[in-house]
């Protein structure tokens, strides 16, 4: 079963100023896979409350770490910032995938910064913030990632099958 976290950056939400939508929207998608969210956090903007919290929920295990917002151009948007940080390697294919279908849907999709990449065995992926654009980037990369658990948790695969 591979496992979930679930980091929303938000500085309205992680005040309680407004609900947070995009979170709930990555575990019901989660959950419709038959995946298990074993964590699931709110954080500013700050980038180094968004870096603590990456390296503590990575720290417990998660096989992937999905972000939502901050990867945009505002001034507080510190996400693929505070992600490169962490990271012991980046998988940039994730972050183009989800720009380049987002750009199909919206012009606006060739604003996102969101970057992705691993840290020990968790695979890490900043997305936008809205639930729309949350729903849309899961569509788009979901079909590798369990490869992509396969092969980070070392698991047996083929990459040339007879």
């Amino acid at each position: 079963m591979i496992t979930v976290g679930i980091l929303t950056v938000s500085d309205r939400a992680s005040k309680g100023e407004r609900e947070d939508a995009s979170g709930p929207e990555i575990r019901k998608w989660a959950e419709s896979l038959g995946f298990q969210v074993t964590d699931e956090r709110v954080t500013s903007d700050d980038a180094e409350a968004i870096r603590q919290a990456l390296i503590e929920m990575s720290g417990k295990g998660v096989d992937l770490l999905l972000s939502t917002g901050g990867t945009g151009l505002g001034g507080r948007d510190n996400t693929p910032e505070a992600t490169r940080t962490v990271l012991d390697k980046e998988a940039p294919g994730f972050s183009e995938a989800i720009r380049a279908g987002s750009i199909k849907i919206t012009p606006n999709g060739m604003l996102s910064r969101g970057v992705s990449g691993i840290r020990g065995k968790t695979i890490i992926i900043n997305m936008p913030g809205s639930p729309k654009a949350v729903r849309e980037s899961l569509e788009i990369i979901e079909k590798a990632l369990p490869h992509a658990v396969q092969m980070l948790g070392g698991g047996q695969y083929d990459c040339a099958p007879q």
